[in-house]
């Protein structure tokens, strides 16, 4: 699962340097590279969507030892 986890955590930074990006200078990279809500560029946010939500128990495994 660990694996599983960082893999997640690389995909949850690409997402959010996107939206970094998106924020600051107006630039969607995803859409650049795949197209404007193209077939890929929605797998690519769906992905970017599932890894936040795993990630969402990275936080609460470290808040529960945290105990």
């Amino acid at each position: 699962m660990e694996t599983l986890q960082k893999i997640a955590l690389i995909f949850t930074i690409i997402g959010a340097l996107n939206w970094g990006l998106i924020g600051i200078m107006d630039f969607d990279l995803v859409a650049t590279l795949f197209g404007d809500m193209s077939f890929l560029a929605r797998i690519i946010y769906t992905i970017v969507g599932i890894c936040g939500i795993i990630n969402i128990g990275i936080f609460f495994k470290h808040f529960k030892e945290e105990r």
